[in-house]
C-alpha cells in the first residue's frame, strides 16, 4: 500500500450514473487485478474505496457510480485536480490459479476490475468469457473494451432490453468453462456459487472504515475464520466462503 497524491487526467460520464476518471501517480503498489484504491475528499470522513479498472505505470484507471455526496462531489471534479490515495489495498485477483478457459463475471459496478482481470488472463494465453449483467440496456458500459481485448462478452439484463434475459447465472448455463473469477452484489456471489461445483474467486463489495485492516469492520466467514474484506479480500475463493442465508 502507498500513500500519495495523484492528478486527474480524465473524468467523464459513461452512462447516466456511470462515470470513468484516469489519475496519474504512482502505481508501483498495484500489482494485481481486482485491488482498490481509498480516496480521500474534502469534508468527508471516510475515504471512498473503489476498485481498479485497469493500470499500467504511472496512470490507473477507475470506474464509479454515483450514488452518494462522496461519488457525487467526485463526478463534478475536474481535470487537472489533485487526490489523497491509499493505492495498491487489498488482495486481487490471481491470474495462475486460473485454467485455460476461465470466464469473468460482473454485474452492474462490479464490471470494472473484470477488465483488468480478463485483461491479465488474455496476457497469459488464456481464452476467456466475459459475462457482465445489469438491469436494462440503459446500464450497459465497456462492452466493447471487454470485446477489443478479445473475450467473447455475454450480456444479460434483467428486462431483457439487452442480451438474455435474467442474470448472469442464465448465461453461465450456456457457458463451457474451466473456472470463474466474479465480482458484484452478494446475492450474485451466491447464486453463481450456488450454480456451478467449479473452482472460482470472488470479489466482494463491502463498506469499510480504514480500507487496511485496522478496524476488522468488514469481515467475511470462512472456513479458516474471519477474514478482512479489505485485507485479506477483497477476492477470496469460492470453496472458503461460509454462506449463511443473509449471503456471506
Amino acid at each position: 500500500m502507498k500513500q500519495g497524491i495523484y492528478q486527474i487526467s480524465e473524468n467523464k460520464p459513461l452512462t447516466s450514473d456511470i462515470f470513468l476518471m484516469r489519475l496519474s501517480g504512482d502505481t508501483s503498489a498495484l500489482t494485481r487485478p481486482g485491488q482498490f484504491v481509498n480516496i480521500a475528499l474534502e469534508g468527508m470522513f471516510l475515504r471512498r474505496p473503489i476498485s481498479v479498472c485497469d493500470y499500467k505505470e504511472g496512470e490507473l484507471t477507475i470506474i464509479y457510480k454515483v450514488v452518494g455526496k462522496g461519488t457525487e462531489a467526485m463526478s463534478k471534479m475536474s481535470e487537472g485536480k489533485e487526490l489523497d490515495l491509499l493505492c495498491g489495498l487489498g488482495n486481487g485477483f490471481d491470474p495462475d490459479k486460473c485454467g485455460d478457459e476461465p470466464v469473468v463475471i460482473g454485474g452492474g459496478v462490479g464490471v470494472p476490475p473484470m477488465y483488468g482481470t480478463a485483461k491479465a488472463l488474455i496476457e497469459k494465453g488464456k481464452k476467456v468469457t466475459a459475462i457482465l449483467g445489469f438491469n436494462t440496456a440503459k446500464e450497459i458500459f465497456y462492452k466493447e473494451e471487454f470485446e477489443a481485448l478479445g473475450c467473447d462478452v455475454k450480456i444479460t439484463t434483467v428486462d431483457g432490453s439487452a442480451g438474455i434475459k435474467g442474470f448472469v447465472t442464465n448465461a453461465l448455463e450456456e457457458t463451457d468453462f474451466s473456472d470463474y473469477c466474479a465480482c458484484g452484489p452478494e446475492p450474485m456471489l451466491k447464486a453463481l456459487y450456488n450454480a456451478t461445483d467449479k473452482k472460482g474467486q470472488l470479489s466482494f463489495e463491502e463498506r469499510m472504515g480504514c480500507g487496511f485492516g485496522a478496524c476488522m469492520g468488514c469481515s467475511c466467514k470462512t472456513i479458516y475464520g474471519n477474514k478482512r474484506i479489505c485485507k485479506e479480500g477483497p477476492v477470496l475463493d469460492s470453496d472458503e466462503i461460509l454462506w449463511d442465508k443473509e449471503g456471506k
